[in-house]
């Protein structure tokens, strides 16, 4: 009966230890990774380390980036294949938008755009707007590339749940 009882823990302990070992984000290195991920209905969470992007603003000028990180999850999607809208490139975009309180600025909208590229290109277009007349009060664009773990890539892309 003990050796039972033990094994029957044993199991269920093992059981416990490979669920969470499943449950551990697994880095997505190409865009086609991260496509397929997300037209199977996979959770997707983008990390982006802003500092190690390029960033010009709304004039086109380059700026020193802020040594900044922030993380959006790709919950809504689209995906445009090449010619789709005129585009050479086949890309995929998601958004976010929510209410933030800026220091400078007081409440704005916080305006995040992610386009990945079939090449691996991504770019983040970042605004605030004014919450009551839409008024663009900051804009900024970075550049870089999907992190595959070889190049100097700032865009960490991530599934989040298990197959």
């Amino acid at each position: 009966m003990y050796d039972r009882r033990m094994m029957a823990m044993t199991m269920a302990l093992a059981c416990l230890v490979a669920g969470r070992a499943e449950a551990q984000p697994k880095p997505l290195k190409t865009a086609a990774e991260i496509l397929a991920a997300l037209s199977s209905g996979r959770q997707v969470r983008a990390v982006l380390h802003y500092k190690d992007m390029a960033l010009v603003d709304e004039k086109g000028e380059p700026q020193k980036s802020p040594d900044a990180v922030g993380g959006m999850d790709l919950a809504t999607f689209e995906y445009f294949a090449p010619g789709a809208v005129g585009n050479k490139e086949g890309y995929l975009v998601a958004s976010h938008t929510q209410l933030i309180r800026h220091p400078r600025y007081g409440y704005v909208l916080n305006y995040v755009k992610l386009s990945v590229y079939d090449s691996g290109a991504v770019k983040i277009v970042a605004q605030y707007l004014s919450p009551t007349t839409y008024e663009v009060k900051m804009d900024e664009t970075f550049t870089t590339t999907v992190a595959d773990g070889t190049n100097k890539g700032a865009a960490v892309f991530f599934v989040l749940d298990k197959p």
